[in-house]
């Protein structure tokens, strides 16, 4: 009884041993190899270790393995991002050039339509500048043939009364008759010449001793002032022979109030006698000028009679 109540076993959850009490106390030697065998059954042998290795191995492998197959997996997302990216991106380029396109053509069709509305413009101008002068020149062409008109009905009363008090060819002017030999049949003549013939014809050179007398004989010369001729001037019964500075008309009076050009009476090259000149300001259109030369000339003479 005693035996087996003191009789336990335990059993070695690693190996799966049974061990009993009484084979640790009885060491009966039928029994050693018994014991022997069984206390080698419970310490691991090689097949064990291998088994423990084995697995590591094995965990290990699989680790590797899935490490391996997460990296390839993200490097395979990378890649579909990047394609996508990149895909993206060509197709963001492919439009940005189509609008550049588009653009380049809207600004190149704006600019021929600039082009042309500026080719446009200059043919305007140019009809502009054209209309501009033709306007103008209408408008000196009124302001000529307004002058004229009124010139000659200025001289209709000259023209009319001449008839009547001036022979032919002179002009009576002032109360006094005028003859200007504008054509060019008369010539030129020396200033003593030119006075020669208005003696011949009853009269003398011109004397211009008053504003009203300078204004309406020049005003004839600008009139009957052919552009296209050098007319130089036309002798007046002035000068300064006797005593250099003293200019006198022809009946001996000393001028008191003369029409000079600036600058003159400068008595270059012995300049003695006067000339008047189609200038528009007529209190500038006296010049001194050496007597030996030839010009136009203006006679006057009194008329044959007045009422």
């Amino acid at each position: 009884m005693e035996r087996r109540e003191n009789s336990r076993c335990n059993s070695d959850g690693g190996f799966n041993t049974l061990i009993c009490q009484e084979d640790l106390y009885d060491d009966p030697p039928s029994n050693q190899n018994r014991r022997q065998v069984s206390m080698s059954n419970m310490i691991p042998g090689r097949q064990g270790r291998l088994a423990v290795v084995s697995l590591a191995l094995f965990a290990a492998v699989l680790l590797i393995v899935d490490i391996s197959l997460g990296v390839h997996y993200n490097r395979l997302t990378d890649t579909h991002l990047t394609i996508d990216d990149t895909e993206h991106i060509e197709n963001e380029l492919n439009k940005l050039q189509e609008t550049y396109k588009t653009a380049i053509k809207t600004m190149k069709d704006a600019k021929k339509q600039v082009d042309s509305e500026m080719s446009r413009q200059t043919q305007t101008n140019w009809e502009l500048e054209h209309q501009t002068k033709r306007t103008s020149d209408y408008e000196a062409q009124i302001k000529k043939i307004t002058g004229d008109i009124a010139s000659l009905r200025s001289h209709l009363p000259m023209i009319h009364d001449g008839c009547r008090h001036c022979p032919a060819g002179w002009l009576l002017m002032n109360l006094v008759c005028y003859y200007f030999p504008f054509s060019d049949g008369a010539g030129y003549k020396t200033w003593q010449k030119a006075r020669e013939f208005c003696q011949m014809h009853g009269g003398d050179l011109a004397v211009i001793d008053n504003k009203d007398k300078e204004n309406a004989t020049v005003r004839v010369l600008i009139n009957n002032h052919d552009a296209s001729k050098n007319i130089n001037g036309f002798w007046i019964g002035l000068r300064d022979l006797h005593e250099e500075g003293t200019w006198k008309w022809l009946d001996g009076t000393i001028l008191v109030e003369g029409y000079w050009n600036d600058g003159e009476p400068n008595d270059v090259n012995d300049e003695d006698c006067a000339a008047v000149y189609p200038r528009e300001n007529f209190f500038k259109a006296w010049n001194d000028v050496g007597c030996g030369q030839t010009m136009k000339w203006i006679c006057e003479k009194a008329p044959t009679s007045v009422n």
